[in-house]
This record gives structure tokens, C-alpha cells and sequence, in this order.
């Protein structure tokens, strides 16, 4: 109960204070935006790379973590497109459907991870999320590519993107300086460490002040089976799938946190941008962030995490 305490609910409470915050119009929108910026951008791959950094690659949780987790999050957007002519939604609509299935919000499972399991979870947290992260997004650009309204020449976007997005960079730098063996200087990672708990203080306000519900009641049956997939069958084949790898406890506790982590605030700026459905999107973020503050401490809690 006290792992619950201390890793989860204030990490919920973080996003009710952004959504509150947003709802009072204490910043406009150009001002929400400036701090997502610079949380993205800053703040976060100053976290990251300290923490990959310090990952112990060799103690045989990472390798299972992130096999788990890709196989399974691919093995589910396969599954989505096949079901795609059963579901009678508009091509906008199932490149928001597809997104919510399988995309996660790093800002809740990476602080969950390391309040639950320590600097090693963190680490071992840090790196499965660096391999799952560009994977989602190159198969997520490519289904918005082919069935976003308006889409053409996804792959120039994709590539773009993924050279662009600062936490593929942080955890290559972070991977990079880990398996070079390169020594930590103590006034360097002073700075990582101080700048690390303001990107995940701003990163979780931040996807608070995202949350839009507007759409989440229009239509229930889409939205509580997206839900159902993403907060419950995702993290238990992650479960499974990483300890039949041979991870070990922590490695599955990971992969399912992965999995029950909502959906990410980053899938709505894509469905903008890519001919999505933006606000079936929204509301898709917005749903599956308030569900999983009760579903994540039911499976820790079913599996013997807390």
C-alpha cells in the first residue's frame, strides 16, 4: 500500500493540478504550449540521459522489458489494422482508434517505475522506453500516411520526426555513454539530477492541462473498448510475454506498467497534424489517463506489486 501512496497517486495528482490549472486559465494557450516545449525538449532529455546512463545492462531485465513490450504493441496494431473493415469508423476516425491502442504516456510510467523499484527500475524503465518510442512512432506516422485525411509522403515525416524528437536523442546519448563505459563527473549529473524531478513535476501538469472529455461521451462503445485494449490486454501480454523471456520480477513489473500507462498526450499533436481524428483522439488521452489511475493499482495490486 505504501509503494501505491507513493507511486501513484501523486502522479495523478500532478495531472488533476495541470488540468485544474488549465481549467482556471492560469496560462493561455501559447503559455501551455511554451512550457510543453521546453519540458520536451529540456527537462526530459535531461532526465533521461542520466538515467540510461546508470542502467545496468547487464543485469538481464532490459533486454526482456523492451522485447516484451514492442512485440506485444506491434502484435496489437497488426491486430487493429486487420480489424479495421469490422469497425465502420471513418479512416481519420481508426488512425485515432490505432494510436489509442498502443501509444503510452512516458510521463506516467517512468515515474511510477522508479517510486516502485528504485534508480535500477528507473534505469532499466529508461532504456525499454528509449527502444519502444521510436517504434510506435514510425508505425503510427505510417497508418496516419496511408488513412489521415489530406496525408501524403508519410515516410519524409516520419524520418523527420524521429530525427528530430529529443527523447530518441537523449536515450541514444544516454545508451551511447553507458556502453562506452565514459566516467559520470559529479558537477555534471548535480545538474541532471536537478533538473530531472521538474521534467517530471511539468511533463505530468502539462499532460493534466491536455485532458479534453468533451468527446469522450459521444460515443462509448469505441472509446470503453480502445480503453479496455490499451489498460488491460496490452499490459497483461507485456506481463506475460516478458517473464516467458525469462525476465525477472522487476522486468515484469515493468513491462506491465508500460502497458498501463495511459495514452499519450503526443498521439492528439500527430492527429492534428496528420489528417487524424483530433478530437476522438483527445478524447481518447483524456479517458484512458482517468481510467488508469484506478487500473494501474489494480494490476499491481492482482499481480503482487503492492
Amino acid at each position: 500500500m505504501n509503494a501505491l501512496l507513493t507511486g501513484v497517486v501523486p502522479v495523478f495528482a500532478m495531472i488533476a493540478l495541470g488540468w485544474g490549472l488549465k481549467k482556471r486559465a492560469f496560462l493561455d494557450d501559447d503559455g501551455w504550449r511554451a512550457v510543453e516545449r521546453l519540458t520536451y525538449f529540456a527537462f526530459y532529455p535531461a532526465f533521461l540521459i542520466p538515467a540510461v546512463w546508470r542502467a545496468d545492462f547487464a543485469g538481464g531485465a532490459a533486454g526482456p522489458v523492451a522485447m516484451a513490450t514492442v512485440a506485444v504493441a506491434l502484435t496489437v496494431a497488426l491486430l487493429t489494422v486487420l480489424a479495421k473493415p469490422l469497425l465502420q469508423i471513418t479512416d481519420p476516425a481508426f488512425t485515432s482508434v490505432f494510436q489509442g491502442v498502443i501509444r503510452w504516456n512516458g510521463f506516467v510510467f517512468l515515474p511510477v517505475a522508479g517510486a516502485l523499484f528504485g534508480p535500477a527500475g528507473l534505469g532499466v524503465a529508461a532504456v525499454a522506453f528509449g527502444v519502444l518510442a521510436p517504434a510506435l512512432n514510425v508505425v503510427c506516422v505510417l497508418v496516419l500516411a496511408r488513412w489521415g485525411a489530406g496525408q501524403g509522403g508519410g515516410w519524409r515525416l516520419a524520418l523527420s520526426s524521429l530525427l528530430r524528437n529529443p527523447i530518441i536523442w537523449a536515450c541514444g546519448i544516454g545508451a551511447a555513454l553507458n556502453l562506452s563505459g565514459a566516467p559520470r563527473p559529479a558537477l555534471v549529473m548535480a545538474t541532471f539530477d536537478l533538473m530531472g524531478p521538474g521534467a517530471i513535476a511539468l511533463g505530468l501538469i502539462t499532460a493534466g492541462a491536455g485532458l479534453s472529455f468533451r468527446y469522450a461521451v459521444s460515443r462509448p462503445v469505441l472509446m470503453l473498448t480502445v480503453t479496455a485494449i490499451k489498460l488491460i490486454v496490452l499490459p497483461v501480454g507485456m506481463y506475460w510475454l516478458a517473464g516467458s523471456l525469462g525476465g525477472d520480477r522487476m522486468a515484469q513489473g515493468l513491462a506491465l506498467l508500460a502497458g498501463a500507462s495511459p495514452g499519450a498526450a503526443a498521439s492528439y499533436v500527430m492527429a492534428r497534424q496528420m489528417g487524424g481524428d483530433a478530437p476522438l483522439m483527445a478524447g481518447v488521452v483524456a479517458l484512458t489517463t482517468v481510467a488508469s489511475a484506478f487500473t494501474i493499482p489494480i494490476l499491481l495490486a492482482t499481480f503482487g506489486y503492492i
